[in-house]
């Protein structure tokens, strides 16, 4: 589920932290990275026991309906196929998925207040009242899942909640929903359906741990590369997020022979569109452009498999 860009971010954010705070250790940071990326697998999880939990409220809806001294029509024909399906049920079957819930105590961070609220905005929708009144089929049941969703994460309360309880998750998000979106798709009675999203070894350690690892060990050489490079610019006066960012790539296109150049330029420009200053993309672009031609002359940028493809 973890992307390289999603690594990059939280790579930037710990060194950030460090930078900010001299008493973080290498080795503290580690652990922060570990963490942090363990949270985003946590966000997922709780997504979908989210998700689960405004589906199972159907059941109450349809007790309350049944009760009625005078039903309308509506009442008469409501059903509870909202939780009822192949999909939610494999949620609700699944050992490991409830495992896990347990051993996160994902369950203490619901409100049910706020899911029957969501269930019930959600129940007045014109997707809802007819997917209630049609006889559908798998592929149905997961398109108002799909819908269901996307009413969630677009509602404030929801990323309020989310917010409150993780700061990562604004930088989490698209790599959340996008998990969210496949699981719904693809999900089918599997107990395991959440272990394709668990983060993968090449992503998180190979590459993730390794970046860490290599601009903290080398931060001095990896300065004294970039300064020279600066012409007008006083280092003191670079912004901080912008050198972070620099030294990273700077790390990435001398050691990390697998990934392109251009790739690698071109996730730190747009990286700092989203976390530093309006005029550190032109910066970051035209310093690692600099650097680039430079250190290949001096042939100390060597780049094989995909690595080659510029």
């Amino acid at each position: 589920m973890i992307s390289r860009r999603n690594v990059r971010i939280k790579v930037m954010q710990i060194l950030y932290t460090m930078n900010r705070d001299e008493t973080i250790t290498p080795k503290l940071s580690r652990k922060q990275y570990d963490k942090s990326v363990e949270t985003s697998y946590k966000i997922y999880l709780l997504n979908v026991l989210q998700l689960y939990k405004v589906a199972e409220y159907v059941q109450e809806d349809a007790k309350i309906r049944a009760a009625k001294h005078l039903p309308t029509e509506e009442d008469k024909n409501f059903t509870t196929k909202l939780f009822d399906n192949p999909i939610i049920q494999t949620f609700a079957d699944s050992a490991s998925f409830r495992s896990l819930v347990k051993q996160d105590k994902l369950n203490k961070l619901l409100d049910e207040d706020f899911t029957r609220k969501m269930y019930k905005e959600f129940a007045k929708t014109d997707e809802f009242k007819k997917y209630q009144a049609d006889r559908v089929d798998l592929q149905g049941h997961r398109d108002l899942l799909l819908e269901l969703y996307k009413f969630l994460v677009k509602h404030e309360l929801f990323e309020e909640r989310l917010e409150d309880y993780f700061s990562s998750w604004q930088d989490d998000k698209s790599l959340v929903v996008g998990a969210m979106k496949k699981t719904i798709k693809r999900v089918n009675g599997e107990d395991d359906f959440h272990i394709a999203y668990l983060p993968e070894d090449e992503t998180v350690k190979e590459y993730g741990e390794e970046l860490l690892h290599k601009v903290m060990a080398k931060d001095d050489e990896l300065f004294e590369l970039i300064e020279p490079m600066l012409q007008n610019w006083e280092a003191e006066r670079v912004a901080t997020i912008d050198m972070i960012l620099l030294k990273m790539a700077l790390c990435e296109l001398m050691y990390f022979e697998t990934i392109p150049t251009k790739v690698t330029i071109n996730e730190y420009v747009d990286i700092s569109k989203l976390y530093s200053t309006p005029k550190s993309k032109e910066f970051i672009n035209g310093i690692l452009d600099k650097l680039m031609k430079k250190l290949k002359d001096q042939g100390r940028i060597k780049k094989t498999g995909r690595g080659l493809v510029d």
